[in-house]
């Protein structure tokens, strides 16, 4: 009876051991599974980008990659659904969301400036009007010395130099926010060249991506053009104080663009927020969005890749992520704007169900 007794716990701890086991090797292979999430796009946030997706990645395992392609690049990549998610500084119009396979809904993840960058070594102080900016970069005014430069800039030794346009060569949201400012201070270049994320330039060199541009303008005397903020902040180079809509010369800062938000944000957020009428406002501003499929069950798409998605983005427009902003001089969402972002991401669907309470 004894030996029975000894036989029966042997069975069960030998048991409860192989259970425990099973149960170590089970949990083990649960959080060794990890998610995928690829996303492409704007080169103007890729700066905050790279900062919050490493931080999320590092808090949850969720591995993220992003290609910084241009915001052209990132809705054909959404279009042909190669991207959990695509990333543009310009807003889809109604037109553009016509022609997607399925509904896409915009989530604004950080607020940015697009400054007028310069190469002029000891020049510093730069103020330029719009009547300026639409005569340099339409090619009227073709030397730094010009009389109407001097002007409007009396103290400043402007050199006897020809003045060299760079611009995107790519389809680019920071396109888009440049030349839709330019497009409300100029009617000449309204009727001339216009707004959109690719345009016939009148004069120029073309450049690929914020960081193409930033390094060209940075290498070449004599230089000027449109960049996101950070990559004039990070390669020092030198940014023009730009007159806003009051008249004032406003440099970019996370106050002044953070002003330009000051303005009746729509439910769908899609705004551009460039000439602002707010005082201190820096006039190149504006969002950049997160795009995505408001219906998750796509191609095989398993509700896994869907939630992690979603609770990913919930994250990005969080106080966590958006407090990471001002580390590489982007401006946080407005509470206004986060709001309406959350609200998007509950309408968020897998098979008809929302994701997210």
């Amino acid at each position: 009876m004894k030996n029975f007794a000894l036989l029966i716990l042997t069975v069960f701890l030998f048991g409860a051991c192989s259970n425990s086991s099973s149960k170590k090797s089970e949990e083990k292979s649960t959080s060794s599974k990890k998610v995928t999430l690829t996303a492409a796009g704007a080169t103007f946030p890729m700066p905050y980008y790279n900062l919050v997706f490493k931080a999320y990645t590092a808090e949850t395992g969720t591995l993220l990659t992003y290609g910084g392609i241009g915001s052209g690049g990132g809705i054909r990549s959404l279009t042909d659904k190669v991207v959990d998610f695509g990333a543009t500084d310009a807003y889809l119009d109604d037109a553009k969301l016509a022609e997607m396979p399925a509904e896409v809904v915009h989530i604004p993840t950080v607020l940015g400036a697009v400054v007028i960058a310069y190469n002029l070594p000891g020049v510093d102080d730069l103020k330029l009007s719009n009547e300026l900016l639409e005569k340099i970069f339409m090619g009227k005014i073709t030397r730094w010395n010009d009389a109407a430069l001097k002007a409007n800039n009396p103290g400043l030794t402007l050199p006897d130099m020809e003045i060299t346009f760079v611009h995107r060569s790519d389809g680019s949201g920071t396109t888009h926010i440049f030349s839709d400012y330019m497009s409300k201070i100029s009617t000449n270049w309204a009727d001339n060249v216009g707004t959109g994320k690719s345009l016939q330039w009148p004069v120029g060199m073309g450049a690929k991506g914020n960081p193409g541009v930033a390094g060209t303008i940075k290498q070449t005397e004599g230089a000027i053009g449109y960049i996101g903020s950070e990559y004039a902040f990070a390669q020092k180079i030198q940014t023009a104080k730009v007159q806003n809509s009051a008249g004032n010369y406003i440099l970019p800062s996370i106050e002044s663009v953070s002003a330009a938000a000051n303005a009746e944000i729509p439910a769908d957020t899609r705004v551009m927020l460039t000439n602002s009428s707010d005082p201190e406002a820096y006039p190149i501003s504006g969002f950049t969005w997160i795009i995505l499929y408001k219906e998750q069950s796509y191609d095989g798409r398993t509700k896994d890749q869907a939630m992690a998605t979603v609770s990913f983005l919930d994250w990005l427009i969080s106080d966590e992520a958006q407090e990471q902003a001002e580390k590489v001089h982007y401006a946080p969402l407005p509470a206004s704007a986060v709001e309406k972002a959350k609200a998007i991401l509950r309408s968020v669907t897998y098979d008809g169900t929302a994701l997210l309470k």
